[in-house]
């Protein structure tokens, strides 16, 4: 494998393996005003959440890589103690793009880019009309990585209130991950668009532990066409199926049985896991 030393690598170089590597990138499209109350709007993917009780997120306005300068957003929240997170989604992309022109400080890029200002209700910076979700937050504290081109500033930022459209909630008042139209960062000039055909589904073991691959047969576990993401979905499963089980299976399903003869048990076991059938899986394995 290529070996990167992060000390030994051009900057702009190291930063596009970073980036590259970690993505997609949520982008938090932070707004904030100057001790006047001027507006500033900047989109950040170096951000996430942080945790839920305090409601925290975090993002970083790093330092310019070319001039070592800090960002208008970094000089604002160190003023005002103040910021809004947007959350941006694809029908907003080019605008948002444009909102991160290098402008002089000063300029309001809600108006460059054309996006509404919205009043905040508990701070100063107004919200982006246009984002599904907007966040309104009192700065907890920054974290300042370095002082060179490129080093980050750790915004860690306590969420007071959020605003969410009706237009991307179910039936039972939850954001839709169908509805969002989430947009990503990536490296380089990349970006993602989550459409509905890019978004599963993945049972989360909260409650349970899973048997786990070692514990798995080995002529499973060492199969030449079951893959790690099959291995993984049968070792989710919290127990053996029970013999009782297997016959039963083989009772009830007798056209996959005669089919596993024909097209042979681990490539048939392979498509039922695909399918989601992966305690069916687990008894054709066992058969």
């Amino acid at each position: 494998m290529l070996r990167v030393v992060p000390t030994e690598t051009k900057i702009p170089h190291l930063h596009q393996y970073i980036l590259g590597a970690i993505s997609p990138r949520p982008i938090a499209f932070v707004s904030t005003v100057d001790k006047e109350g001027n507006p500033n709007l900047a989109p950040y993917s170096f951000f996430n959440a942080v945790g839920s009780n305090p409601a925290t997120v975090m993002f970083s306005p790093a330092r310019s890589g070319r001039e070592n300068k800090t960002k208008d957003t970094l000089d604002n929240i160190m003023e005002t103690k103040e910021a809004v997170v947007n959350i941006v989604h694809y029908g907003m992309v080019q605008q948002m793009s444009l909102a991160s022109s290098p402008y002089p400080k000063g300029v309001n890029e809600f108006e460059k880019a054309g996006f509404t200002q919205v009043k905040s209700e508990l701070v100063k910076p107004p919200r982006v009309g246009e984002s599904f979700v907007q966040m309104e937050c009192k700065i907890k504290d920054v974290v300042h990585t370095g002082d060179k081109g490129g080093a980050g500033n750790i915004v860690i930022a306590e969420i007071q209130l959020i605003h969410v459209s009706e237009d991307v909630l179910d039936e039972v008042g939850k954001i839709d991950p169908y509805k969002m139209d989430y947009v990503s960062r990536m490296g380089g000039n990349y970006y993602c668009h989550v459409i509905p055909e890019s978004i599963f589904e993945l049972i989360q073991p909260k409650d349970t532990c899973g048997l786990g691959i070692d514990q798995l047969p080995d002529v499973i576990r060492n199969s030449s066409i079951l893959t790690g993401n099959h291995l993984g979905a049968l070792g989710n499963l919290t127990a053996h199926p029970t013999q009782e089980e297997i016959e039963s299976f083989k009772k009830n399903n007798k056209s996959v049985m005669v089919a596993a003869e024909g097209t042979g048990t681990h490539e048939l076991a392979a498509g039922l896991i695909e399918d989601g059938k992966v305690f069916d899986a687990f008894c054709l394995l066992m058969a």
